[in-house]
């Protein structure tokens, strides 16, 4: 493998031939650079897919109503689900040691928010204190809604950070002042950012009791939002999101009178049964990628096994000429296989550098809705790596395996 003398020969043929040698390169190195960027895109779009549900909790699940779809009982279809605080309620003491965090939700429809001359229309809800960490609100100024809040009915109010910059600008420190939602006085105790940017922030939080009996709510809620223990693995909590979500849309059905097969009045978004369905995506979406960067090189493989075919018809008489002498019929093999795994190496490795170049510079700069921060791990580089070594033994072997089968008598006879 490292004689000396082998290694002048190959580099005496790439001399003598260096266009060929270029082009069949070249086929090698862009199979590799295709492979490469498009496992990156695949990793790209996963990154940008986590991002979207790291912007609330990871196993969130909400409920909300909608209006009966089928007859049941003597009561026609139309009919406007109302949830109320004992659904909340029964929902939470019952599950108790499964939950982990959990809140209702009560929305004053058309907020008008206003500090001195300031003013914006922004979503007000009524929240337990469990909503910041369902949410993944961050406090950057004060705090949250806390559970003597809404005991106490507090007028107290937390601010987006959006909310907080239209309002008092960014220079001022809004705790402690007073603003007024919908003409009735609150006091900032908080300023929260989110993940999901300026339209999370666009958003005032209230205590729950405060907003139902402030702005005529009674005992109604508009959403519910639950997150469950963490299990060992995503198998388990998936498995165990499911099973409450089906026992709390069959408790929520018998309660307000609504058909078993109605699907229009209960509506229960389950975050890991949609983390599932992506990453399963993501997955065929990546096996699609494999599939045609190995095409690819595949096809840069054909390209340099027929070189190698017209290298030993070449080299016929020579190689009759070493057979003559007595080499083996492995020496031939492994004179064929060297030149072929060296040059599908050395243009593999090429097209792997200026991939992963490419995502170096390029890909922290793509941040789009769906792909984020295209890159290619480790062991993902090393599969490529692999490639090429196997590649080259692919791309060599027949030609050798002809070369080694070649008659002296034969070889000597060839002009």
């Amino acid at each position: 493998m490292f004689e000396l003398e082998r290694w002048e020969e190959i580099f005496d043929t790439i001399r003598k031939n260096k266009l060929r040698t270029f082009l069949t390169g070249l086929s090698v190195a862009s199979g590799i650079f295709i492979l490469v960027i498009l496992l990156g895109i695949g990793q790209g779009m996963r990154n940008g897919i986590s991002n979207q549900f790291q912007q609330d909790a990871a196993n969130i699940m909400y409920i909300w109503t909608g209006t009966t779809s089928k007859q049941y009982k003597g009561l026609n279809p139309g009919r406007r689900i109302q949830m109320k605080n004992e659904d909340f309620n029964y929902t939470a003491r019952k599950n108790e040691d499964e939950l982990e965090y959990k809140s209702a939700l009560f929305r004053i429809w058309g907020g008008i928010v206003n500090y001195k001359k300031e003013s914006g229309s922004y979503r007000v809800e009524g929240v337990y204190p469990d909503y910041q960490f369902l949410e993944n609100s961050g406090m950057i100024l004060g705090r949250f809604v806390n559970y003597k809040d809404d005991e106490n009915f507090e007028k107290v109010v937390v601010l987006g950070n959006k909310v907080r910059n239209d309002l008092f600008k960014k220079e001022a420190d809004p705790i402690g002042e007073y603003i007024q939602v919908s003409g009735i006085n609150f006091k900032v105790i908080g300023v929260f950012t989110d993940p999901g940017g300026e339209r999370e922030e666009s958003r005032v939080f209230i205590p729950i009791s405060t907003a139902q009996r402030v702005f005529g709510g009674a005992n109604n809620i508009n959403n519910m939002a639950f997150t469950l223990q963490p299990e060992e693995n995503f198998e388990k909590a998936l498995a165990a999101s499911n099973k409450f979500s089906e026992e709390l849309e069959t408790y929520l059905k018998e309660t307000h009178t609504i058909a078993p097969n109605d699907d229009r009045a209960i509506n229960i978004n389950n975050s890991l049964e949609q983390a599932k369905r992506f990453y399963d995506l993501m997955d065929m979406v990546k096996f699609f990628f494999w599939g045609v960067g190995i095409c690819t090189i595949i096809a840069g493989v054909v390209g340099v096994s027929n070189i190698m075919l017209i290298i030993v018809k070449e080299r016929t008489r020579e190689i009759g000429i070493r057979k003559a002498l007595g080499a083996e019929p492995l020496s031939i093999i492994g004179m064929v296989l060297h030149e072929s795994i060296f040059v599908t190496t050395i243009a593999g490795f090429v097209g792997l550098i200026f991939s992963l170049l490419l995502l170096e510079f390029v890909g922290p700069l793509i941040e789009t809705e769906y792909i984020t921060n295209p890159e290619v791990n480790f062991n993902v580089a090393l599969t490529t790596v692999f490639i090429l070594v196997i590649a080259g033994a692919l791309a060599g072997f027949f030609p050798a395996w002809r070369a080694a089968r070649i008659k002296p008598i034969v070889a000597l006879r060839d002009e």
